[in-house]
């Protein structure tokens, strides 16, 4: 099978595990946007917990409000992680070929070595350079997909006076920042997307890799006669583990810098500060450390189911199509 089909199903399995992030994570990311948004301005906290703005959001908009913005993330996602895990799976292969032969001093074998690299230990030389440069690639379709969802998830029906209560949908929010901003406005927060995307994705796919190397290793030291079924319940509760794992390790990473990038996304203030460590220094000013951290609840909450959904679903697409994972 040439290399550009292979690639057209790395991206396609990439696709299915974003749509599947979003059905399970969208009402976390709802809490934890409205959280981020409301308890960084002030001492006085409008909403006690995750569980407060749950049920807040609950009385006045139903289960729709939770997946407020879910319209625009759908897309945003979907694409996002359909060239995340393509393009780390390809960048990936194409790296450790290049690094090996460069260990071996035999440079020909990168023109005759195609398909999947075999099964070793996972290298972080090789591991975090390409989930870097693949999250730093996907953070420009994730800022302004993310921008049009944060601000839907601010709007609060009913309120004639909110400051955010002025979208019809996300296309209505997307034409009328570039009228008031201009295309620049789309890309408000770009500069902690990228940051969070390039070090939280190489810390993902680090644990992701270890652990996977790790638990599959500790199961196939001890050989015994497994069915298919069998085998596939495990490589599921692997994946379900190391997905999990490695979403919890990525938000623990960047949770400042994203909460820097929902303050400068909501802010009505066409001119606020948009350097990340310059919002995060005000917010330390007004709410102390745990202002950095808000919405840590509901994003533990959301990293582990989702992002166990996410590589469950990567995998078990990735052997559908007939891509084997070393």
């Amino acid at each position: 099978m040439s290399p550009a089909v292979d690639a057209a199903k790395e991206y396609a399995a990439g696709f299915a595990a974003g749509i599947a992030t979003v059905i399970t994570g969208h009402p976390f990311d709802t809490v934890k946007v409205k959280l981020q948004a409301h308890n960084t301005q002030t001492q006085v906290k409008e909403y006690k917990n995750a569980l407060h703005c749950s049920s807040r959001i609950l009385l006045t908009e139903g289960v729709r409000g939770l997946y407020k913005g879910a319209s625009s993330s759908f897309v945003g996602m979907a694409f996002e992680s359909s060239l995340l895990f393509g393009m780390y799976s390809q960048v990936k292969q194409k790296l450790q070929l290049f690094l090996s032969a460069m260990d071996s001093g035999d440079f020909d074998d990168l023109l005759i070595v195609q398909g999947e690299i075999p099964s070793k230990k996972p290298q972080l030389r090789v591991i975090i350079p390409s989930a870097a440069f693949s999250g730093a690639i996907i953070s420009f379709i994730l800022c302004p997909t993310e921008l049009l969802k944060v601000c839907r998830q601010m709007q609060v029906q009913g309120n004639a006076a909110s400051m955010f209560v002025k979208y019809n949908g996300p296309l209505d929010c997307a034409i009328k920042t570039i009228q008031s901003e201009g295309v620049r406005g789309l890309f408000r927060g770009g500069l902690p997307t990228f940051l969070r995307e390039s070090i939280g994705n190489a810390v993902f796919f680090s644990t992701y890799e270890l652990s996977r190397h790790y638990l599959h290793s500790q199961l196939n030291s001890a050989p015994s006669a497994l069915s298919h079924h069998s085998k596939l319940l495990i490589d599921t509760g692997i994946g379900i583990v190391t997905g999990g794992l490695s979403g919890t390790a990525f938000w623990l990473a960047v949770l400042p810098l994203d909460v820097a990038k929902t303050v400068i996304q909501t802010s009505p203030d066409q001119n606020v500060n948009r350097n990340p460590f310059g919002t995060l220094r005000l917010i330390y000013r007004r709410v102390g450390l745990s202002g950095c951290y808000a919405g840590l609840g509901p994003t533990l909450a959301r990293s582990f189911p989702a992002n166990a959904v996410a590589i469950v679903t990567w995998e078990l697409t990735a052997k559908l199509l007939g891509i084997r994972k070393g």
